[in-house]
């Protein structure tokens, strides 16, 4: 099968998500100017670079209260802060409520029943007890094409992880099983990992 985007592809359901998978999901927490907390999962999110560490995210879709975008982007523009907390899979239903279409003025920490603790770099809530959470200075905001497309670009400037998620010197994923999102309703989690040496590593 193939298919021109722009022509439609006469399945029931868009399969570009469900090739293009898995995909990390960034928790992005933020806080408008009057002190607002917000939190809310973003598939469309990974790591970009080393140094500085840098993250980015696209938010695809708007709310009747913002102006063409969603609470996340509108309060990342009005602060230039936010952070993304990383989802485990025993934090699938928690993650999946914060995903609920809520006003503004609504406080996704305490709809979901999460706790949010202050971040140490910027001013901004984090999600209590997330394997990691990382803190970050917004760089850019790019508009893209198509409707309400925006990406947020930022640099880390704060790491947390949770204790029990470091062993033996490492940063172990298999100690919180990673969620990722697959296409349509579908996600998984990491429970398992092998290694690969590249050619020429020792």
């Amino acid at each position: 099968m193939f298919y021109r985007p722009e022509d439609g592809h006469g399945l029931p359901h868009n399969p570009f998500n469900a090739i293009v998978t898995p995909r990390p999901i960034g928790w992005i927490s933020s806080r408008d100017s009057t002190g607002t907390d917000n939190l809310a999962p973003y598939s469309f999110f990974n790591a970009i670079a080393y140094v500085p560490p840098q993250v980015m995210f696209a938010s695809t879709s708007a709310k009747p209260d913002q102006n063409n975008t969603k609470d996340s982007v509108a309060n990342i523009a009005e602060t230039g802060v936010f952070c993304v907390n990383i989802v485990e899979y025993a934090a699938r239903h928690a993650m999946n409520a914060t995903s609920a279409m809520l006003g503004k003025n609504v406080d996704e920490f305490a709809a979901a029943g999460l706790t949010a603790v202050e971040c140490e770099t910027i001013d901004c809530a984090r999600v209590q007890g997330a394997p990691a959470a990382l803190e970050c200075k917004m760089t850019q905001i790019i508009d893209l094409p198509g409707d309400s497309n925006k990406l947020v670009l930022g640099e880390v400037t704060g790491i947390h992880m949770r204790d029990n998620c470091i062993r033996d010197g490492r940063f172990e994923i298999t100690a919180f099983q990673p969620l990722a999102r697959l296409g349509y309703r579908d996600y998984t989690h990491v429970s398992e990992v092998f290694e690969l040496v590249r050619p020429g590593e020792k």
